[in-house]
């Protein structure tokens, strides 16, 4: 038995997967006794105030710097907390990327360093190379952003055009032993694209990233492929200075996605995973789990138990039009245009850090009444998808999902229930 409406029954599943990945919640369990000598706590990400605050409720205070997305401020004793631009870069990263360079150089053997990077560390840490100017990385990371290049290709361009990403923040703290803790928000979990690794070793190239530019056809600057070509600092993960180095994710998408499988089966709802690394264009992920959900639907009988799919991963958008809208809430639009008010097909989609593409907006939900609010107010939602404008769409017809600050990242957050044709919904 549902207890509330299906919408009601979706946001309490995405708010479960928020709950568990916010690291007042979970990180503790997972430092260290604080070491003897000088501890020095640095870090970047979305989640990283918040990690740090977590770390000072189980250490005190503690001297270090992270920098941090505008508004995912916390309050922490002696840990500084530097609010910067995310996801295009600006000054205050800049300058304070280069505090937390000074904070780390000259330690010793002796020092410990504790890590705290999450998603979005890849835009907060902002140090170019020379010959590359801020400006330079604002409009390449605004271009790839907007090509519907996968987040793997945009970090490893960003790695070989820093001098803190690839292993290099760690290469600087040697000979201090350093341990990271991520939170995890890439697909697969890879260690050297969270953040884009600034704390571990990387084995691509610079080619590689000129490969990727000229593969989703950046307009490069000069600059940029002069320094590529000339080549650059990442570390590679069997140089010396990463020995002292230990990195550990403890939170991932697949943990999030289990905690709504857990609460949805609370609810007597079949769950099936699709996957939490799931990657693609927003509009085209949609249409295959459309066409999924359609199936099932069409093969439910009456007295079967509601369907929960549920899938996380990064989606991308190839920028078509000049409107608002990020890959959960053009999946969402998508979604119900393929499904196209089939009775019984409820679904949400959202960043788990409350900000989906650049807006201050979580995602949306959709159900068969979708498209009818969106006809009753002269609106058609193909328009809106061909324009990439699916925030303004989910906004009049009062369907966005707004959380603020949620103060983690684990990516998206997919959910879609497709209810038995006996289902029972208790109002609340």
């Amino acid at each position: 038995m549902l207890v509330g409406s299906p919408e009601e029954l979706l946001r309490k599943l995405f708010d479960r997967a928020v709950e568990v990945a916010d690291p007042i919640q979970s990180l503790s369990q997972h430092l260290p006794r604080r070491p003897n000598g000088r501890v020095v706590v640095i870090g970047a990400g979305k989640a990283s105030a918040r990690m740090a605050e977590a770390v000072e409720a189980a250490w005190g205070p503690c001297e270090g710097l992270v920098i941090t997305r505008y508004g995912y401020g916390r309050p922490c004793k002696d840990i500084k907390i530097i609010e910067a631009s995310h996801p295009i870069p600006d000054n205050n990263g800049l300058n304070a990327t280069i505090q937390m360079l000074d904070l780390v150089e000259n330690l010793s053997k002796d020092d410990f360093v504790l890590a705290l990077i999450s998603g979005g560390a890849s835009s907060l840490l902002v140090a170019p190379v020379n010959g590359i100017s801020l400006d330079d990385k604002k409009n390449l990371t605004s271009a790839l952003l907007a090509s519907g290049a996968p987040i793997i290709d945009i970090n490893t361009v960003r790695k070989h055009l820093s001098a803190v990403k690839g292993g290099q923040l760690a290469a600087k703290a040697y000979p201090a032993t350093m341990l990271s803790l991520m939170i995890s928000d890439v697909p697969g979990d890879e260690l050297a694209f969270i953040g884009s690794g600034p704390t571990v070793g990387e084995s691509t190239s610079p080619q590689d990233a000129l490969h990727i530019l000229n593969n989703w056809k950046i307009e490069t600057p000069n600059a940029v492929v002069k320094s590529l070509t000339a080549g650059s600092n990442v570390v590679p993960p069997d140089d010396v200075r990463l020995t002292r180095v230990k990195n550990r994710i403890y939170a991932g998408p697949q943990q999030s996605l289990l905690a709504a499988e857990q609460l949805a089966k609370s609810y007597t709802i079949d769950v099936v995973q699709l996957g939490s690394s799931v990657e693609g264009e927003a509009r085209d992920v949609a249409i295959d789990q459309a066409r999924k959900a359609l199936k099932i639907r069409a093969e439910r009988k009456a007295g079967d138990p509601p369907i929960l799919l549920l899938s996380g991963g990064e989606l991308t958008v190839t920028k078509r039009g000049n409107g608002i809208g990020g890959p959960n809430s053009e999946f969402c639009l998508s979604l119900a245009i393929e499904l196209n008010g089939v009775d019984g097909i409820y679904a949400i989609a959202c960043d788990t850090d409350g900000v989906d593409g650049a807006a201050e907006v979580a995602g949306a939900i959709v159900g068969p009444e979708t498209l009818v609010k969106a006809a009753e107010r002269g609106l058609n939602g193909l328009d809106f998808l061909q324009r990439n404008d699916a925030h303004s769409f989910f906004k009049a017809i009062g369907s966005q999902v707004v959380t603020g600050p949620t103060l983690t990242n684990v990516n998206d957050f997919r959910g879609i229930l497709i209810l038995g044709f006996a289902h029972e919904v208790q109002r609340g």
